[in-house]
C-alpha cells in the first residue's frame, strides 16, 4: 500500500522500479512455499478495491474533479498490472523448469543401465532411437560406464521397433564413443525381421560386436551364474 501512496507524489518510474523488486521477491517466495498462482494473485483485486473505496470517499467529501480520479488511475493501475505480469512470469518460469526436470527424469528412465556384476552392465533399449534419444543413450552410457568402471556394456535392442541407416549410424557412434573410454559394447537382440532389413539396406555391422541374446553375450565375456564359475571378464581376455 505504501507504493500506491508514493506513486501519487513521486516519480512514477522510480516507484515502478521498487514495485518490480517487491513483486520479484514476493513471487519467488510464493513459488518456494508452493502457493498457487490464483491465491498469490488473489490479493491484488482486494488492493484495487480498497484503493478505489478510499478515493471514492475522498471524492465525495472533498468534491475532487473526475479528471483527478482519472490521473490517479493512470498512476496506480500500472503498478498493479506490473505485479500481475511479474507473478505470471515467475510462475511460468517455475513450471517450465519443473517440466524440463520431469522430462529429463523420464528420459533417464527410458534408458536404464543395469549393473550385472563388477565391470558388466546391461542397457535394454525399447522403442525408437531418434537423434535426440541416441544422444541421451550415449551420455548415459559414457557417464555410467565411467563411474561404474565398466569393462563391458551390453546394449539389448530386442525392443527396438525399426532399425534403418540412421539408427545403425547412431548405434555405431555409441559403440565408438564407449570404445574411446575403454568400454567394450556388445549389441544383442537383433530379431530375424530386423536382420533381414539390415541386410536389404546394406547396413554394415561388421565393426560392432553382436550376439543373439543376453545369455550368449554374457557367456562370451566369461560370465557364469554359478559360484564355481567366477566371471573372467576382468582378465586380459577380450572378445575376438
Amino acid at each position: 500500500m505504501e507504493y500506491f501512496g508514493r506513486v501519487l507524489f513521486e516519480e512514477q518510474e522510480a516507484v515502478l522500479k521498487l514495485v518490480k523488486e517487491w513483486a520479484l521477491a514476493t513471487g519467488k517466495y510464493a513459488v518456494e512455499k508452493n502457493i498457487p498462482l490464483e491465491k498469490a494473485l488473489g490479493t491484488l483485486p482486494i488492493y484495487r478495491s480498497v484503493i478505489w473505496d478510499v478515493f471514492t470517499r475522498e471524492l465525495e467529501e472533498h468534491q475532487f474533479a473526475a479528471i483527478t480520479m482519472l490521473h490517479v488511475s493512470e498512476r496506480i493501475d500500472p503498478l498493479l498490472d506490473t505485479v500481475t505480469c511479474i507473478f505470471g512470469q515467475i510462475y511460468d518460469e517455475h513450471n517450465r523448469y519443473m517440466m524440463n526436470l520431469a522430462y529429463t527424469s523420464l528420459e533417464e528412465l527410458s534408458v536404464p543401465l543395469v549393473p550385472v556384476t563388477k565391470g558388466i552392465a546391461i542397457m535394454p533399449i525399447i522403442g525408437e532411437i531418434d537423434t535426440h534419444r541416441s544422444q541421451v543413450i550415449m551420455e548415459t552410457c559414457l557417464k555410467k560406464g565411467t563411474s561404474l568402471q565398466l569393462a563391458y556394456l551390453i546394449l539389448d535392442i530386442s525392443g527396438v521397433v525399426i532399425i534403418d541407416t540412421m539408427v545403425a549410424d547412431n548405434l555405431f557412434k555409441i559403440h565408438q564413443a564407449l570404445k574411446l573410454v575403454g568400454v567394450e559394447a556388445i549389441i544383442t537382440g537383433i530379431r530375424p525381421e530386423i536382420a533381414q532389413t539390415v541386410v536389404k539396406l546394406g547396413i554394415n555391422f561388421n565393426q560392432i560386436k553382436t550376439e543373439a541374446n543376453l545369455e550368449a553375450a554374457l557367456l562370451k565375456i566369461g560370465f557364469r551364474r554359478s559360484e564355481e564359475h567366477r566371471p573372467t571378464h576382468l582378465s586380459s581376455r577380450r572378445i575376438k
